[in-house]
């Protein structure tokens, strides 16, 4: 019996009836991340995001699921962008994520401790997730933003990255519109 099922799941691949179960290859994410970060600039934004995260259907947004563990994702994003010449992170984390209990969420304790020792030395800022989600639904609408879903399942736990020049900064900005507004070369 089992032989026969064996022969009949086998001509059923053969004749393309089913398809096999395997997951995507563990490093398509990360290929992806490397092939996009030449394209990115600032004001793009890179998102890893908990596994709950809404598919978004604007057009400036792309979702891939990693099928990976979230901070390994936050990880090897920091990386990548740390290893390119034009862009550095600033990071916004949902403002809510403080007050989300391990009684609630088991492991969100231990997830806020993990998530600060890497984002330590980072620009980071803190919004309600209705506002930051707001501003990726705007920034979307011109630039792009590449979305990495993760297997998280604590809440308020997505990190959203969003991509600065890094050879220019801000204050370099200030100066230059203050020469350009006093007519000064």
């Amino acid at each position: 019996m089992m032989r026969a099922l064996a022969v009949w799941v086998g001509m059923m691949f053969a004749a393309g009836t089913l398809a096999p179960a395997t997951p995507p290859a563990p490093t398509a994410w990360r290929q992806a991340v490397e092939q996009e970060m030449p394209l990115l600039g600032h004001r793009n934004w890179i998102l890893v995001v908990d596994s709950a995260y809404p598919l978004q259907t604007s057009p400036g947004i792309e979702t891939i699921d990693t099928g990976s563990e979230h901070l390994e994702v936050v990880r090897d994003v920091l990386y990548a962008i740390n290893r390119s010449a034009h862009v550095r992170p600033v990071i916004e984390m949902d403002a809510e994520l403080p007050y989300v209990s391990d009684e609630d969420a088991p492991g969100a304790g231990r997830y806020r401790t993990d998530i600060a020792d890497l984002i330590r030395g980072y620009p980071t800022s803190a919004l309600p997730h209705e506002k930051i989600l707001a501003q990726v639904d705007d920034v979307s609408r011109e630039f792009h933003v590449l979305v990495l879903k993760t297997r998280m399942t604590i809440p308020y736990t997505s990190v959203f990255i969003r991509l600065d020049c890094r050879y220019w900064s801000g204050d370099a900005e200030q100066r230059l519109r203050a020469r350009m507004g006093s007519g000064q070369e």
